[in-house]
């Protein structure tokens, strides 16, 4: 060690210093990289990206690659610290313990705490300039790691262990979910609110987006005759269910404006009316949303009467309702098939009909009752209550204060809902 210069050994150690400090930048940032944004650039045509994804497609062989390396660098770090500490205060105890505390202090923030610190701050450019010389390294050093790999292996059978290299778990729904939510600052609120109804699409059925049998506009054919006329010429709708006395008998479906203007030159006659019907298209309750999608899609009928397994009709459902599910509410002409328009008066209040499902209250005042159970406020009132509640009595359920307005029979008619204060005076009108 005296033929070797002070300054080269003091060369040496920053040098070590430097590469210890670039293994644990590149593992840190390998390690935390988003891979599906690697994948966006790769498929741009970056090297870097195309580099990165294929290191992370072997782990086993990058990770032993980049702690085998580190292990050596600092294994000699610390040799070329005590060499040069006995080389300049002599061979002692106290000098080796020096030694050492400077070798460790040197490792803890200069290779290990800074550069891993900038290696998860900047993830995405520190990875793909490491790949330009780990590729090469991974390369050379694979015999060696192969052999490390098979011995760590070998190890790991003994303890009947068993090591899933290369292998990569997709994104789960809620993964996915999370992405999106902590999106703030790439997708606009609008466009997160969109892909997240489209996750939560997967998980509903039609009994989530229908419109309950008691809120159905439909025509009954033992009305007068002008009373049918008087009901189609003031009707929003352009499909109308038609039924003779009993709701649930649906004997087909009328296009209003179809049958406004075949009427128009015929003349009124309920024989003609019924024979414009189109047959009613019923779909079981429980129904995937997506499968009612794929329905509508590839078919004409665009209206689907909900049904239990009596064949009694619980709702009624559109292709409307499932878009608006994913994109929000459509603005019509007429009035919102879910009803008025949501909003809280200035006392902090909202009366709402027993029937109004629960998934569309918290979507349009902001709530969060819940939906594992009855969709309707009346289902979740009487769940709770076990009982037929009266009028002018008042519940909690999950935060949110609710007051019985109205029962008719044992129907729960409307419900006043009190803002609960946990809500931000931004969310303090919510259009449905």
């Amino acid at each position: 060690m005296s033929d070797i210069s002070p300054w080269a050994l003091l060369l040496a150690l920053v040098t070590l210093v430097l590469i210890s400090a670039l293994f644990s930048m590149s593992e840190t940032s390998l390690m935390s990289v988003n891979r599906y944004r690697m994948k966006h650039l790769a498929s741009k045509g970056r090297r870097g990206a195309k580099q990165v994804l294929a290191l992370l497609a072997k782990t086993d062989r990058l990770l032993a690659t980049v702690l085998l390396g580190n292990n050596l660098v600092n294994a000699a770090l610390s040799t070329v610290i005590t060499a040069f500490a006995i080389y300049s205060f002599g061979n002692n105890d106290e000098v080796l313990a020096l030694a050492t505390a400077v070798s460790a202090t040197l490792l803890i923030i200069f290779g290990e705490i800074i550069p891993k610190v900038i290696g998860a701050n900047r993830p995405e450019a520190v990875a793909m300039g490491s790949s330009f010389w780990l590729t090469p390294l991974v390369t050379l050093l694979s015999p060696l790691v192969w052999a490390i790999n098979l011995l760590v292996s070998g190890l790991l059978g003994l303890f009947r262990l068993t090591s899933k290299q290369g292998s990569q778990a997709g994104l789960t729904t809620e993964d996915l979910r999370a992405a999106v939510l902590e999106s703030t600052a790439f997708i606009p609120s609008q466009h997160r609110s969109i892909l997240l109804n489209l996750i939560d699409l997967a998980d509903l059925t039609v009994d989530d987006v229908m419109i309950p049998r008691g809120r159905i506009e439909a025509l009954n054919l033992e009305d007068s005759d002008a009373a049918i006329l008087e009901q189609m010429s003031t009707s929003f709708h352009n499909k109308l269910p038609v039924f003779r006395g009993d709701p649930s008998q649906i004997e087909g479906v009328l296009y209003v404006r179809k049958a406004i203007g075949m009427l128009a030159h015929d003349g009124f006659r309920k024989e003609a009316l019924i024979e414009s019907l189109q047959p009613p298209y019923y779909i079981p309750s429980g129904t995937s949303l997506f499968t009612q999608m794929t329905f509508f899609q590839q078919n004409p009928s665009r209206l689907a009467m909900v049904v239990d397994e009596y064949g009694e009709v619980l709702g009624l459902v559109t292709l409307q309702d499932i878009v608006e599910e994913m994109m929000g509410e459509l603005s019509t002409e007429g009035p919102s098939p879910h009803g008025k328009r949501l909003e809280w008066d200035e006392d902090r209040t909202v009366t709402v009909d027993g029937v109004s499902l629960v998934r569309d209250l918290n979507r349009r005042l902001g709530l969060s009752l819940p939906i594992d159970g009855p969709r309707t406020i009346n289902g979740l009132i009487l769940e709770a209550l076990q009982d037929i509640p009266e009028s002018n009595l008042s519940l909690k359920i999950n935060g949110v204060a609710l007051e019985i307005l109205q029962v008719q029979g044992r129907v729960i008619r409307r419900v006043l809902i009190h803002r609960p204060a946990s809500l931000h005076d931004d969310n303090s009108e919510l259009v449905g």
